[in-house]
Order: C-alpha cells, then sequence, then structure tokens
C-alpha cells in the first residue's frame, strides 16, 4: 500500500468525523467477524494491520499457530449509516494475513482473488450479481421466531406495514453504502423478501453480499425485527435462494455473447455451462452448506434438484434468462444464502473455466418441466440429481479433485469437519416428527 494512498484515506477518515473503525472479514462459515479499533489506530491499521487470534475462529487455525494480521482493502471503505450522527462509524473488508505476513490459504476471500486471479491469466473477468431472499420475522422477548410480520404474496402491493418500512430502510441504507439497488420485491411466501443489486466483479459482489445480510440484519433488529437468511425456515412454502447471475468478460466485452451462435450464445458460454454442470455436485457443499440448505432443495417449491441446463425452464439448474448482448448471463440457481460467497463463486468460476479450457460441451438444454418427469425419462435425459443431505456433498467435494484442489487442503479439511460434525448432530439428535411420528404408536 502506498504511502499517498494511506495518507489520503486517513485524511478522508478525518474528514468523516469518524471514531471508530471495523476492521471486518468472514469465517469458513461466511460469518461476518470485525475487530473494532479506535480511530488512533487507524494509521498502525493501514499500515501493518491488526493482530487478532485466529485460533478463536471457525476454521481458522489451531492454537499453536494462532496470530493473525488483518489487513484492510482501502476500496471496500464505507461508514456505516445505522451509527451516523456527530461522531461516525467506517468499515474496511479486509485480507487475512499470517504473522510473516503472508495471504493466509484458509481466508475465504484469498481462496477467491487466488481463482479470480488464475481466471485472469486467460484474460477473463468473472462477474456476478446475486438475488438474495429473506424473510422478516417478528422478535419475542429478543429471541427470533417465525411468526410473519406480514402475508404478501408475490410483488403484492400491500398496505405499509412495518416489513414493508424495514425493506425500504435496508435499501435506503444500502444506497448509502454504495450499493446500486436494481430491484426490490415481495417474494412468494408471507413475509419473504428480496433485494437485488448491481452485478460486479465476484470479489466486490462477494464482498456486498456479506455487507448485505450485515446491514439487513442490524436494521430490521433496530426496528424489532428478525431477518432470517435460513434456507428454509418454514416446512410447506417456499425456501430462500440466491440464484447467482454469473458472466464472464474479455477485452472490455461480454464473452457469452455471440450474435451468430445458436441461442446468441458463444461457445465460452455453452462450455462454462458444461464445466459448472460437470462439477454441480461438489458445488453444492459451498453453495449450500447447512443441514436446512437441503430441505430447500426439493421438487415443486421452484428450488433446482436435477443437474440441468436450459434456456428458460426455471426447474433446470442452470438458466439462460433471455436478455444479450452485454446482459448475456447465466444463473446458477441452486444457492442459497447461508452460504460463504466467496467459496461458493470461486467454486463456480472453477468449474465454468475447466469448462472452457477443455470446451466440455454440456448436454442437450431441457426445456420440459423437470419435476414431472418419471425417473425413467430422467435417466434417458442422462439427469443426475443434486446431493440430497450435506454428507453427501461433503463427500461429493472430497471426490472433486478440481474444486479441492482449488480451495486448498486447508480449507477442505475445515469444511469436512465441520460437516461431519454437524451431520453427527443432527443424526443422533431425536427431532419434533419423530415423536409426532412415533410415541403414542410405540
Amino acid at each position: 500500500m502506498s504511502r499517498d494512498a494511506t495518507s489520503a484515506m486517513l485524511e478522508r477518515i478525518e474528514q468523516d468525523n469518524v471514531r471508530f473503525l471495523r476492521l471486518q472479514f468472514t469465517d469458513l462459515l461466511g460469518m461476518p467477524k470485525n475487530v473494532a479499533i479506535p480511530v488512533k489506530q487507524a494509521e498502525k491499521a493501514l499500515t501493518s494491520g491488526i493482530g487478532f487470534d485466529g485460533s478463536s475462529i471457525e476454521g481458522f487455525v489451531r492454537i499453536e499457530e494462532s496470530d493473525m494480521v488483518l489487513k484492510p482493502d482501502l476500496s471496500t471503505y464505507t461508514l456505516l449509516p445505522w451509527r451516523s450522527g456527530e461522531y461516525a462509524e467506517a468499515r474496511f473488508v479486509c485480507d487475512v494475513c499470517k504473522a510473516s505476513g503472508r495471504p493466509f490459504e484458509g481466508d475465504p476471500r484469498y481462496v477467491l482473488r487466488r481463482v479470480m486471479e488464475d481466471a485472469a491469466k486467460d484474460g477473463y473477468i468473472f462477474n456476478t450479481g446475486p438475488e438474495l431472499e429473506f424473510f422478516l420475522f417478528r422478535m419475542h422477548e429478543g429471541r427470533p421466531t417465525t411468526q410473519f410480520q406480514d402475508v404478501g404474496g408475490y410483488f403484492d402491493l400491500a398496505p405499509t406495514d412495518l416489513a414493508e418500512d424495514v425493506r425500504r430502510e435496508i435499501i435506503l441504507a444500502l444506497t448509502e453504502m454504495g450499493f446500486e439497488i436494481e430491484a426490490s420485491h415481495h417474494e412468494v411466501a408471507e413475509s419473504q423478501h428480496e433485494i437485488d443489486f448491481k452485478y460486479s466483479d465476484a470479489l466486490h459482489t462477494a464482498d456486498n453480499v456479506i455487507s448485505f445480510k450485515f446491514a439487513a440484519k442490524t436494521i430490521a433488529l433496530m426496528r424489532g425485527l428478525h431477518a432470517s437468511f435460513m434456507a428454509k425456515p418454514i416446512y410447506g412454502i417456499c425456501g430462500s435462494g440466491m440464484h447467482v447471475n454469473c458472466s464472464l468478460a474479455k477485452n472490455d466485452k461480454n464473452a457469452f455473447y455471440d450474435p451468430d451462435a445458436p441461442l446468441q450464445l458463444s461457445e465460452t458460454c455453452m462450455h462454462f455451462i458444461g464445466g459448472l454442470l460437470r462439477h454441480a455436485q461438489a458445488i453444492t457443499r459451498v453453495a449450500n452448506p447447512t443441514i436446512n440448505s437441503y430441505k430447500r432443495l426439493v421438487p415443486g417449491y421452484e428450488a433446482p434438484c436435477y443437474v440441468s441446463w436450459s434456456a428458460g425452464n426455471r426447474s433446470a439448474l442452470v438458466r439462460v434468462p433471455s436478455p444479450r448482448g452485454n446482459s448475456t448471463r447465466v444463473e446458477f440457481r441452486s444457492p442459497d444464502p447461508t452460504c460463504n460467497p466467496y467459496l461458493a463463486f470461486a467454486a463456480m468460476l472453477t468449474a465454468g473455466m475447466e469448462g472452457v479450457r477443455e470446451k466440455i460441451e454440456p448436454p442437450a438444454g431441457v426445456d420440459t418441466n423437470i419435476y414431472h418427469m418419471s425417473i425413467e425419462e430422467r435417466n434417458r435425459a442422462g439427469i443426475e440429481t443434486l446431493p440430497g443431505d450435506l454428507y453427501e456433498a461433503n463427500r461429493a467435494l472430497l471426490a472433486d479433485d478440481l474444486i479441492c484442489r482449488a480451495f486448498g487442503s486447508h480449507v477442505v479439511e475445515a469444511l469436512t469437519s465441520v460437516a461431519e460434525a454437524e451431520w453427527d448432530a443432527y443424526r443422533t439428535a431425536v427431532h419434533p416428527w419423530e415423536l409426532d411420528r412415533y410415541l403414542a404408536t410405540y
């Protein structure tokens, strides 16, 4: 970091009347963590970084190698709108380094940066635009519930209520933080909402996903509501997804668009889809990282379960939206908003780039509703099924040498430890469903 850049940033911090800085990073699960420092420590943070104990962070390191350093990324500086006033607070997203100053291989942000640098060797920039869905639930005695705050439906213009007010306040806060909001609407389920923001390169977008969830939860809590990004909080209604629109750019042009090709989709686009489908099962481990994620990936609720692609069919895993030209993109529909966006985007780009480099042709597109096809029809079409639970998804990751190499052994081992611990806890617990089903009978 140059001396001039540091001086300019320190001057900006002073002009903004900032009194506290939050140095933000994410653990392996995508949970935002932060260290708050007084502004007097700003120069030290920007020049040499701020040390912290990495042994207490999920998926980081053991106690004997716990010294870590946070190094702020100056481009991520933003004021926190809900901390405005005479004395403001600001936030930097940070890279996590070892005490030696070298990047920490378990930092999800570093994993994505490394994969993007690999794609850049071929001249490609990976752009992503996620669509995050979430529920706004009522709080009771300081704890979140699953009680709806509103009873609206898809795109409803309901009478103004607390949920609508909170969604508007979230949008205003995100706009102040530099987001370009493209759309906002009520989703299919009661109390379910979606806010879409403009696409960018994958690293910037992943930072924005973390900031988005942090801002939504903070503002909802200030109004007595809980913003839940859980994949399937309520049985029998739609869960929350994070569809990811993605494309490659080369020489400032959309590499997925070819006006003379079938469907106006370039060979690069088709091969990228081929790579995504080849590695879809391994990607599922990080795109759908919780036990609960797999309650959403079931037929009948718009979430994809089958490894397929289509130019319009929403039951397919990969869909190609209709816009062309510079807006040509593919939509990867399986991720949910509990995912760590750095790892999910890294896995998607790794898979897609193998498709581009090895010219992997995708299978024929599927234009019929896959949910209505029989097992025999799916088998004849060569349509495989996504993993049905976290344990199966982790096995798919371990069997995928390409994705494992992209993540590195540290991340893969940590993800496996988390999956095994979660699965053991889940499979040995006695659930209310079992009591309802068996207690009186047996």
